[in-house]
């Protein structure tokens, strides 16, 4: 382990797994910024010199030097603490690194801010691809759980409590839809975000002369980004949607985490957890077997649910800009990132793996008695007597069943305005679970039929 080990949990040596992945914070490393930094300075000494407004050989120069590896980390950690700013002393160096005076061509016309800015949205663009394909895996595993119990009946609940039979394939394709609508918020946010940063001091580009909007198109074509219409350097609405949906994804997670941990319950005991022999659930009674990963999942939830207030909130700039707000970019999106691509792997591998108990939800389908499909009942004897008394009549009887135990079967029948209406047959018909399923399977089928990539 490391003589200074990490102290947040997304880059603990130990607990960085369960918060994110080794490929999203591959992005956001140290080293990995830098070259950013590195990559949109040697970019703009290109363009600028194919506009002609620095020398060729020094677009070259700055160019060879551009490459992380090539600089003192040590030295760069040194600047940053004595100079108190993020990017001079990753100037200076990348200048010393360019021969002859070349290097005084570095960072022309540029102000920090661009730099930074640019890069961080080149860093975004990696993470969108992560967090696309992500949801794109979660999905094709909901998918395939939902497709093979489209028609597994289980209890739906409401208010905690028993409501309507459904399937589990049903409740797994809300979950579905609500992903894709995601997938399709991130694709839609791209043109948004991804737009290159090049606008100087105040955002007006005067030291490019009549060349700045020129020189911001070239450096946008050569770094595959969109061109903003105006400087973005005080609005930071792109950066603050970005957060808000990771945030969304990572809420989704949750949910779907927490419904694993409500039907692990002991007493209910329909689904639960990717559980080896390596599994350990409490370090004193060695029976239990609780659900830490989705618990994990919902605490990365919570986390992600706090990041759209900074977010938000750094849409208050002062002025042209405001470091005190841009700031705070640097700590929450890379840390959403990472939390929101976690919280989609685990999620991933909970469903990939996990146990599901037929037998269970048709037992528990059967607690109530058959209270379970009430609103059955009474939408049919309503077809004959109204609905307003209807609902009396079997609110009625469903209450002595529930406070006697007794079959809901039986108590119907002991009610003389029921069986005026219907018979034995038809009261048992109308209590099977699977009777009264509504669109449950047909609603599966349409969230089922559209799962496939989205197109570019």
């Amino acid at each position: 382990m490391n003589a200074h080990p990490n102290a947040h949990v997304i880059d603990s040596a130990l607990f960085r797994d369960q918060f994110g992945t080794p490929e999203m914070r591959a992005v956001f490393s140290d080293r990995a910024t830098i070259q950013r930094w590195l990559d949109v300075e040697a970019a703009l000494a290109r363009v600028e010199a194919r506009l002609g407004v620095i020398p060729e050989e020094a677009a070259h120069a700055i160019s060879e030097a551009a490459r992380v590896e090539r600089l003192d980390i040590a030295e760069l950690k040194r600047g940053v603490d004595q100079t108190s700013h993020p990017l001079v002393p990753l100037i200076n160096q990348l200048a010393r690194a360019c021969p002859d005076d070349l290097g005084e061509y570095v960072h022309w016309g540029a102000t920090t801010q661009d730099i930074m800015d640019t890069a961080v949205v080149l860093q975004l663009r990696d993470a969108l691809a992560i967090l696309e394909r992500q949801l794109e895996d979660l999905v094709a595993v909901l998918a395939g759980l939902a497709d093979r119990h489209r028609a597994t009946p289980m209890a739906g609940r409401t208010h905690g409590q028993h409501a309507l039979p459904i399937t589990l394939g049903f409740k797994l394709a809300v979950f579905i839809a609500e992903l894709q609508r995601h997938r399709d918020r991130l694709h839609e946010l791209r043109p948004r975000l991804l737009v290159v940063q090049l606008s100087g001091a105040v955002g007006t580009l005067a030291a490019l002369g009549g060349l700045g909007r020129a020189v911001q198109e070239a450096l946008a074509e050569e770094l595959g980004l969109g061109v903003p219409p105006i400087t973005w350097h005080p609005a930071r609405d792109g950066f603050a949607e970005f957060t808000c949906l990771a945030a969304m994804i990572g809420q989704t997670c949750a949910r779907a985490a927490n419904e694993v941990i409500l039907l692990q319950k002991t007493e209910v005991g329909e689904l639960e957890e990717p559980h080896t022999e390596h599994s350990v659930g409490s370090s004193t009674m060695p029976q239990k077997r609780n659900p830490m990963l989705c618990e994990a999942i919902v605490a990365v939830g919570r986390i992600l649910a706090a990041q759209p207030a900074i977010a938000v909130g750094s849409l208050v700039h002062q002025h042209e800009r405001d470091m005190s707000a841009w700031q705070a970019e640097w700590a929450f999106i890379p840390e959403t990132a990472i939390l929101a691509s976690g919280a989609l792997a685990n999620t991933h591998h909970v469903f990939e793996n996990l146990t599901v108990r037929p037998d269970r939800m048709r037992a528990n389908l059967g607690i109530t008695n058959g209270l379970i499909n009430a609103e059955a009942v009474m939408i049919s004897l309503a077809e004959r007597i109204g609905r307003q008394r209807a609902h009396s009549l079997v609110r009625r009887a469903a209450r002595t069943s529930f406070e006697s135990g007794r079959p809901f079967a039986d108590c119907l029948l002991e009610t003389p305005e029921v069986l005026e209406h219907l018979d034995r047959a038809q009261i048992e018909a109308l209590l099977q679970p699977e009777a009264y399923l509504g669109e449950a399977l047909a609603s599966v089928d349409r969230v089922l039929e559209k799962v496939r990539p989205i197109q570019p």
